[in-house]
């Protein structure tokens, strides 16, 4: 069973989500919560009229909304993560080689992005006190797996990181930690 918030994405949410501002657009507001586009122009250092563009990309595609209750005039515009999770796979394009295109892209874009964050860490480390290069970690295994046991493990894997997102640690070591897994049939 998938997660409540999880969403099977369309090739229009898949593009959305894959662009490389726009992911860090929906990383800033998934990690640091509500920001207007001058915030977040101020975070990433691009123009203002860029960043409210790509904000309007993402609300269309229902991966952000906006927050009304925090604008403090007519004028300002506050937006939030909407929380969900998205999969997809090219098995979902039912030959239709625009969306198989979408979504083999998409896969390469995750991957280019996770490792990028596993090496950012690297260069990273030394600025963070021992115990969280203790806690850092990073696991493998083989298992085999019939594609219903697969499809089990990823569930489970997912629910148990989704306890940690609704409920995160609080105080002043707490800090933003990037999880992410793959599982994959693959040869030795």
């Amino acid at each position: 069973m998938s997660p409540a918030n999880r969403r099977t994405a369309d090739p229009s949410v898949i593009a959305a989500i894959h662009h490389p501002l726009r992911r860090r657009l929906i990383d800033l507001l998934g990690v640091n919560g509500p920001a207007t586009a001058s915030r977040l122009a101020e975070a990433t250092g691009e123009l203002v009229g860029n960043i409210s563009h790509h904000l309007k990309v993402l609300a269309a595609a229902g991966v952000i909304e906006e927050a009304p209750e925090l604008a403090r005039t007519r004028r300002e515009r506050w937006w939030r993560s909407a929380r969900a999770s998205y999969s997809w796979s090219v098995a979902d394009a039912g030959g239709d080689p625009a969306a198989e295109l979408v979504a083999e892209t998409a896969e390469e874009a995750n991957l280019t992005y996770h490792t990028t964050k596993v090496r950012q860490w690297f260069g990273l480390r030394s600025e963070y006190d021992e115990s969280w290069v203790r806690a850092a970690f990073s696991t493998e295994n083989w298992v085999t797996l019939t594609p219903d046991r697969l499809e089990e493990l990823g569930t489970r894997l997912s629910a148990l990181v989704q306890e940690y997102v609704d409920a995160p640690s609080a105080g002043e070591e707490a800090r933003p930690v990037f999880v992410f897994s793959h599982a994959v049939p693959a040869r030795p």
